[in-house]
């Protein structure tokens, strides 16, 4: 289990400092990427190990590295959206 943590906490870590450093336009704030991703992979080793069990440490591995995904991408902003503009000078449709 101590390993599986610690394994989860760099994952998530390395994960945040890789998106923050390839993409940072898109992501709101680095502190809060750099504290989300180890928390989230955290958060993800401990469910995997109740669900999958103590016998696979890289499914766990695995499992964790997904939720950290998951959640950084919830975190990514809009960014620099090209030919996207909302037609705010439509009027209703009036049958």
């Amino acid at each position: 289990m101590p390993w599986e943590t610690i394994g989860s906490l760099v994952l998530g870590f390395a994960l945040a400092a890789a998106a923050t450093r390839w993409l940072p336009e898109r992501f709101p704030d680095r502190a809060l990427v750099l504290a989300t991703g180890p928390v989230a992979a955290l958060l993800g080793g401990v469910i995997a190990r109740v669900v999958v069990g103590a016998g696979h440490p890289a499914a766990i591995l695995a499992i964790a590295t997904g939720v950290s995904v998951a959640m950084l991408s919830l975190l990514m902003g809009g960014g620099v959206r090209t030919g996207f503009r909302p037609d705010v000078t439509a009027r209703p449709h009036v049958p």
